[in-house]
């Protein structure tokens, strides 16, 4: 036990007061001579011992009253753990601030940034004297101690929410780091944070735990800094219909309303920035009601937009407590539409364009070329001429239901996948003799020997069954997934392959388990084959699927489509990217363009000179910290390059639901912390772990309750004593005599 106010203890000597005084004016009992009576003996015996223990009991309740009065006084407490000690000793402090786009929420003019920045600054003051002090926050989650309270208070005032970099878990494991390799006795740390749930969730504090059994006996104290009950209207994850377009395809762009809250009306619009004045044009605009807690999605769509790089903005217009959500950032590129070649065989009943129906009318529908709006324009050649076909100006080549070709077609189409082209190859009813596709030649481009063809029979069929949807090209069926039924597309005969080849992988299954998409990567390029056929017209014999001709087919339209995406190389160009990513934007001919560097301008108008990686071809940017569009230029406007990429926050920075107290208890797990909302709490945790556990409020308790029984007790004792007008002694000798009792002497009269 430790003691605020040690020379208050110093009044307990004020006990002595009513022990001299009870000494002092105790009153004598008073004599009669009256007759002996034996029982009147006894009786004054009885009282005399009663009245004894009476005010033995007065004595001790007003002694036990003062004392207890010095001892609240002294301000006692209790230290539960750790060393007794001097409470103004030295501590080694970390501060830590969580420093997300969350903390940008204003409320009563102040952001929850701004309130932690005040509350720290009347924290270190607070702090003993020769204490070392660090500010870590977690856009770098970098700790080190400043030189002294001064700098440390510089270091809070520059703090910035508007960028996301690292968790604010890894701040904190620096923090405890650092404070536990201080020879300072008494450690602690503070972490100011809003406590959401996208902050403090179990996944993102992970790696804490373990932290903290390494670190033990730091008090953690953790300032809530956030809002019990936000109101907020964001934008959450924008989707793109893509990143690189054909020049006649539109801009589909679609992003979720989030909302929480009361209800209320917003407007979102879409705008365009022009690449040389900065300024931005509206182009359309949506209205949105929204009711308490209710999100919406919003879709707009762009066209005729001209070859080259497009930067614009989604915003949300209106008066808001979170305004880093209220805009989402995008760039695109648009492309000339690109060239595709088709090669099909030629026989008496089918011609190529025969064979090449479904494939061609999948990539470039009649309306959409007629309108000039098809992203893909289409060749179709027999196979035969494919070995004088020039394949440098097409973008991605199909053969479809291939017969055995010569070796100098398969070595062309080899050098053309090496050199960057993008090959498909549907495996159909020609592919016979097998033993000529498993040739050495052939295999160089096939995934796998073929074995043998496989078939299957009413009810037993087989469908195309997507088990995993993080590839590339199947990435836009994640959203659909629920709702495409591939058993409606059935699959009567493919081809079954032997071992696969080295680096080849599965894209899509069947659902017997057999490849039915396979992937082989070869030197720059990449080959994409089918082992169904995708030619065979439904009123056809033996057909081997109804993948192109099944009620709903727009699943199979929508997988050769992505498959010709990926092939010509669009879904590979990023140009969006989340804040802290790092951004690769490829240049293209950077060699023949003697270009080494670009100027980099970012979203706050800084310029910064960037080299350029040659190998790759690329420019590799890692400073990515500000949302908004970024600029790349080099060279003139003819030779040179004018690219560009955006950066958005991630969607997190909308979810303001909070963090329970039993969600930190498993955070923490056994370590023990401490939550305070105001500084009046702070300061009453930091005196508990500090000082300890005060006693004064339960002394103080106390003590009225011994007062109130003193009270009582002295008022019923009392009240047993005779109150009436006294009588003289002859007055009462008279009564007696003359109503015959005999006298009685040595009576003892109550004070």
């Amino acid at each position: 036990m430790t003691f605020l106010h040690v020379a208050f203890l110093g009044g307990a000597l004020a006990v002595a007061v009513p022990i001299v005084l009870h000494l002092v004016m105790r009153q004598q009992p008073k004599h009669l001579e009256f007759p002996a009576l034996r029982f009147i003996r006894l009786r004054q015996s009885a009282n005399r011992r009663q009245m004894k223990f009476r005010h033995w009991l007065l004595l001790a309740l007003r002694c036990l009253v003062i004392g207890l009065l010095a001892l609240a006084l002294a301000r006692p407490s209790i230290l539960a753990t750790g060393m007794l000690g001097d409470q103004e000793a030295p501590v080694a402090a970390a501060l830590v601030f969580d420093t997300n786009p969350r903390m940008q929420y204003r409320q009563q003019n102040k952001s929850r940034l701004e309130i932690a920045q005040e509350t720290a600054q009347w924290l270190l003051p607070q702090l003993p004297a020769e204490s070392d002090v660090a500010v870590v926050d977690s856009r770098s989650a970098s700790a080190a101690f400043a030189v002294d309270l001064g700098a440390a208070r510089q270091r809070i005032e520059r703090l910035d929410a508007g960028t996301i970099t690292q968790p604010l878990a890894a701040a904190l494991e620096s923090a405890l780091k650092l404070v536990h390799e201080n020879d300072k006795p008494r450690k602690e740390v503070y972490v100011f944070t809003d406590l959401t749930r996208a902050t403090w969730s179990a996944d993102a504090m992970r790696d804490l735990t373990r932290q903290l059994k390494e670190n033990s006996g730091i008090g953690i104290y953790l300032i809530d800094v956030g809002i019990k009950d936000p109101s907020n209207f964001g934008l959450g994850e924008m989707h793109l219909s893509g990143q690189v377009l054909s020049k006649n395809s539109p801009l589909h762009l679609q992003a979720d309303l989030l909302h929480s809250g009361a209800g209320g009306e917003r407007s979102v619009e879409l705008h365009l920035v022009d690449r040389d004045s900065a300024e931005t044009s509206l182009r359309d605009q949506r209205q949105f009601t929204f009711r308490p807690g209710e999100s919406q999605r919003t879709d707009f769509w762009l066209r005729g937009l001209a070859p080259g790089i497009h930067q614009g903005k989604l915003q949300l217009v209106g008066e808001d407590a979170l305004s880093c959500d209220d805009v989402r950032w995008f760039t695109v590129e648009v492309r000339p539409p690109w060239k595709v070649l088709i090669a099909a065989p030629q026989d008496a009943a089918r011609q190529p364009d025969d064979y090449a129906l479904f494939l061609s009318q999948a990539l470039a529908p009649d309306e959409f070329r007629i309108k000039g709006e098809a992203a893909f324009l289409c060749d179709v050649i027999s196979t035969e001429e494919l070995a004088r076909k020039p394949l440098e100006g097409y973008t991605a080549v199909f053969v479809i239901d291939p017969r055995p070709l010569a070796p100098g077609i398969w070595q062309k189409l080899h050098s053309y996948v090496s050199a960057g082209g993008g090959l498909g190859i549907f495996l159909g009813r020609n592919a016979m003799p097998i033993d000529s596709f498993n040739e050495p030649l052939p295999q160089e481009l096939l995934p796998g020997k073929l074995v043998r063809q496989w078939r299957a029979e009413p009810p037993n069929e087989v469908y195309l069954a997507p088990e995993n949807l993080e590839h590339p090209l199947l990435t836009k069926f994640r959203a659909l997934e629920s709702s495409i039924a591939w058993e409606s597309l059935p699959v009567f005969r493919h081809w079954q392959l032997g071992s696969l080849a080295k680096e080849t992988g599965v894209v899509v299954p069947f659902s017997n388990g057999k490849p039915a998409l396979l992937e082989r990567p070869i030197g720059k390029g990449r080959v994409i084959t089918m082992t169904t056929s995708i030619s065979d017209p439904a009123s056809g014999k033996d057909v081997w699927n109804l993948l192109p001709t099944g009620e709903g087919s727009w699943p199979f339209l929508m997988l050769i489509n992505e498959t010709t995406f990926y092939l010509v190389g669009s879904g590979q160009e990023r140009l969006n990217y989340s804040a802290g990513e790092t951004a690769v934007v490829h240049l293209g001919s950077v060699e023949r363009s003697g270009i080494h560097s670009v100027l980099l301008t970012t979203p706050r108008g800084d310029q910064i000179r960037t080299p350029a990686d040659e190998r790759q071809s690329a420019v590799v940017v890692t400073s990515t910290e500000a949302a908004g569009n970024y600029r790349l230029q080099a060279g003139g406007p003819e030779q040179g390059v004018d690219l560009g990429f955006s950066v958005n926050l991630p969607p997190e920075v909308s979810q303001l639901d909070r963090v329970s107290i039993q969600d930190l208890k498993t955070v923490f797990g056994e370590t023990q912390f401490h939550l305070a909302r105001d500084r009046d709490e702070i300061d009453r945790s930091v005196s508990a772990v500090r000082v300890g556990q005060e006693l004064y409020p339960y002394l103080i308790v106390l003590l009225a309750i011994i007062l109130g029984c003193e009270l009582a007790l002295s008022n019923r004792f009392y009240q047993d004593y005779d109150t009436a007008v006294k009588r003289s002694d002859a007055a009462l000798l008279a009564a007696r005599t003359a109503a015959g009792k005999p006298e009685v002497r040595n009576i003892p009269v109550a004070p």
